[in-house]
């Protein structure tokens, strides 16, 4: 068997980051059970960076991002991932302590937002519907373009020899003698320490080590792509319902990418639309707006994990501490991976942050 300082388990953002982090200094393997890294919820992802997104727990690893995700070092990438965007966070009367209750929530912070007065709002979005008046601009929100950065980890990871292997579901996980033996559909391999960076399947990963698991749950979230009419314009901001009920961004070509924010729990899968999710989404936009639907163009659903308090969950199990966890990202694991990557990697190698973070926020021990 093949024997490696460090396996991780899932290949999408959160492992292929971690990855690229340590492969200068351990022997690292990247398991992934797809045909290719990605699949599930890293290739489905809204594709936006917002400081608010997540809550004040999870805007310090968002912040901490950003400058990675703007200008990232020369040997990662020639240029940075991040494209304006701004963010309108909207609502009626009905969520003016919603509005309250999120320029409070970031009044400590760096977070830039700004109450806009009635008259302002048009200029951001127009033809909106009476009532819609209560509005919150965070203009520091962006455009995320995942697959490049998803790609730029992968291939910094193999780069500096990490091993990437896909079409290999873990079948068990035994440890002995202080290592790992890792069985899995493409093979036997041996590692000093597992990382689990699975998504929606971190809790099945713990069991088949004899790990407690942790009530990582995952969620469905439905996404589609529409063509309105007018068109919607290039400079459209990311459209966020105040109450948390529906979110809006421009696409190419004047189309529109829409979801309801929807969160139905579900067994790990490869998830897929609900045509009532659908509906949903259509219905909650139309009474936001006096656009017309001209068609659905496509529709997906991804799974967002959540640990029971909603943070991510980042370090070493008290059971055994050569497993780590990287998992419970929720819809936030884009924008927080480069702060969170190195959050891991400076738990795993035990280095300073170049950034400040409390670890044990993260940690396993709230479980205990």
């Amino acid at each position: 068997m093949s024997q490696f300082d460090v396996a991780i388990i899932g290949a999408g953002m959160a492992g292929a980051s971690l990855a690229a982090e340590i492969a200068a200094e351990k022997s690292v393997l990247l398991i992934e059970a797809e045909e290719f890294p990605g699949y599930h919820s890293t290739g489905r992802s809204a594709a936006f960076w917002s400081e608010t997104y997540g809550g004040p727990a999870i805007q310090p690893l968002t912040t901490a991002s950003q400058a990675f995700l703007a200008t990232p070092p020369t040997d990662f990438s020639d240029r940075g991932f991040l494209s304006p965007r701004g963010a309108l966070h909207i609502g009626t009367v009905e969520n003016q302590a919603a509005a309250e209750e999120l320029q409070t929530n970031f009044a400590a912070s760096s977070v830039a937002l700004e109450r806009l007065p009635k008259k302002a709002i048009d200029e951001y979005l127009s033809g909106r519907r009476d009532g819609w008046d209560i509005a919150m601009w965070e203009p520091d929100c962006c455009d995320i373009d995942v697959a490049a950065l998803h790609q730029a980890y992968l291939s910094s990871a193999r780069r500096l020899g990490c091993e990437i292997v896909c079409r290999a579901p873990v079948r068990a996980l035994n440890f002995t003698g202080g290592y790992w033996k890792i069985e899995t559909a493409a093979g036997g391999f041996v590692a000093q320490m597992v990382v689990n960076a699975a998504g929606a399947w971190a809790d099945e990963i713990a069991q088949l080590a004899q790990i407690r698991k942790l009530d990582i749950q995952p969620f469905r979230r439905t996404m589609i792509q529409i063509e309105v009419a007018p068109s919607a314009p290039a400079e459209l901001p990311l459209v966020v319902g105040l109450d948390g009920s529906f979110y809006f961004k421009p696409d190419a070509g004047g189309r529109l990418w829409l979801s309801p924010h929807d969160e139905i729990a579900t067994p790990p899968c490869d998830a897929a639309p609900e045509e009532l999710e659908v509906a949903i989404a259509l219905d909650r936009f139309e009474q936001v707006v006096d656009w017309n639907v001209v068609r659905i163009e496509r529709k997906w659903a991804g799974l967002r994990s959540f640990a029971p308090d909603r943070k991510p969950v980042i370090g070493r199990d008290s059971q055994n501490e050569q497993f780590f966890w990287l998992a419970g990202q929720g819809g936030f694991g884009i924008q927080t991976a480069p702060a969170v990557a190195q959050l891991a990697a400076a738990l795993l190698l035990q280095r300073e942050l170049p950034f400040e973070i409390v670890p044990a926020l993260y940690s396993t021990d709230r479980f205990r």
